[in-house]
């Protein structure tokens, strides 16, 4: 006991020990949450860069697809030139 007090001692030991383990906690809690708040946001990073990729997946598709109606559609417009100049 440091000094009397009107208060019951074994109150003012029951609030000394819930400090100290309040105390004592902080850090371990403190890290939980640094940890918990990175692994969010790498779990963010590798979430947007499979959307990106598969966006850019979808593009590319449309892409080969209009180009391979391009080349087709040359053949037919050199073909349809030359029908015309026959029969004009």
């Amino acid at each position: 006991m440091a000094f009397p007090t009107a208060v019951n001692s074994q109150i003012t030991d029951s609030v000394t020990q819930a400090n100290v383990q309040t105390l004592g906690a902080a850090p371990s809690i403190a890290m939980g949450n640094l940890f918990q708040a990175t692994s969010q946001a790498l779990s963010n990073a590798a979430h947007n860069a499979t959307s990106a990729q598969q966006q850019t997946n979808v593009t590319a598709q449309a892409v080969t697809t209009m180009g391979v109606n391009l080349l087709y559609s040359v053949d037919t417009a050199s073909t349809a030139v030359a029908t015309q100049k026959i029969f004009a």
